[in-house]
């Protein structure tokens, strides 16, 4: 045997080894080809095997997503329209107050000596006046004597509600109830107009300031709803919208919007991050179809309807679009068959077998 004729033995042993060794592994695959081959469009193994929904209609919401902060509903922080020395505090740090409960009060000492010392001037001059309107009736003294002495009278009262106002002015007396924050000063501590005292908060309800694109402009409307939550609270919240800024930020071109909410257990604490979800419409009848079903095409797109076992293609407008599902507003009626698997294996004409059908409502 020559030597040519040994090597092509040789080689063709090798081979049908090599081929006895990797055929099982390719088996599977020589296997899927021929099941595509069977069972595939133009195929004669019989129609192609498809999922599909059945349209029917539900209730969604059109929403936009957007990202706030939650505020007090009012807040002040308490000073004083006075200088003096803190001769009582009447508060506890983080408790409820009610309005017009009294919180601070500065020494006026001197003032209610000078109170004291203007009532007994007052009451002179009140029984001066008495004792000359009757000479005056009796025609004992001039008009203008008692003019004077009815002038010297309404001073005093006038010097006498001056005095009051400015002890009015060592009193800080709560505007509204709520609760009360952090003090920062102590019995005994001298204060001014400059001085931090504490804060002063009503938390229920609360506000939530958020901002949309200024192309909802024409969609957000007083009254409308919004689901909101915070972190680290698992439930989620609701509000509504109550006031709209009358302008577009230049910078940010979005649309600045308050709503309120209750907060009767007070666990929304002003400054929160909230993410807000805003509902501008409810549609109880809308037709969606998930986004897989459709085939997007230029300046269009389509989805495939199966009818009497063969499947047709339908052009649509969609609408409202979720994570997954995509309105329908035109292309498609409520009960037709929309094809969910298999879009690239099909054509119009092709006839195939549905083997699962669920219904778009419920996916």
């Amino acid at each position: 045997m020559s030597k040519v004729t040994k090597r092509i033995v040789f080689f063709t042993v090798l081979a049908i080894v090599l081929g006895a060794l990797a055929y099982p592994k390719l088996k599977p695959f020589f296997q899927s080809n021929d099941a595509q081959a069977q069972g595939g469009p133009g195929g004669g193994g019989g129609p192609l095997q498809v999922e599909a929904v059945v349209m029917e209609p539900e209730t969604i919401q059109d929403r936009i997503f957007s990202s706030g902060t939650i505020r007090a509903n009012e807040v002040v922080d308490l000073s004083t329209e006075t200088s003096g020395i803190i001769t009582g505090i009447f508060f506890d740090e983080g408790g409820e107050v009610g309005k017009g409960q009294l919180l601070l009060k500065i020494n006026d000492s001197e003032l209610q000596a000078q109170k004291q010392r203007a009532n007994f001037r007052l009451n002179l001059a009140e029984q001066r006046e008495e004792r000359q309107r009757r000479l005056l009736e009796r025609g004992g003294i001039s008009q203008d004597d008692y003019d004077a002495t009815l002038n010297e009278v309404n001073v005093l009262r006038s010097e006498l509600n001056l005095i009051d106002a400015q002890i009015e002015k060592t009193e800080i007396k709560a505007p509204f109830a709520g609760r009360i924050g952090l003090k920062y000063v102590s019995e005994g501590s001298y204060i001014s107009p400059n001085t931090r005292i504490a804060s002063l908060q009503e938390i229920d309800p609360v506000k939530i300031d958020f901002s949309v694109p200024e192309r909802y402009i024409s969609r957000v409307d007083i009254g409308d709803e919004i689901n909101f939550d915070v972190q680290g609270i698992d439930s989620s919240f609701v509000g509504d919208v109550y006031a709209i800024e009358p302008r577009i930020d230049s910078q940010t071109r979005t649309l600045q919007i308050r709503a309120l909410s209750q907060n009767d257990e007070q666990i929304l604490f002003p400054g929160a991050f909230a993410n807000i979800v805003l509902i501008l419409d409810e549609i109880d009848d809308a037709l969606m179809l998930p986004t897989i079903s459709v085939v997007p095409e230029l300046n269009t797109q389509k989805i495939f309807v199966i009818r009497n076992g063969v499947i047709e293609q339908e052009r649509i407008q969609t609408g409202i679009r979720t994570s997954d599902k995509l309105q329908i507003i035109e292309g498609v009626a409520v009960g037709d068959t929309v094809l969910t698997t298999g879009l690239l294996q099909v054509n119009p004409g092709t006839e195939v077998d549905i083997v699962k059908l669920n219904k778009s409502s419920e996916l």
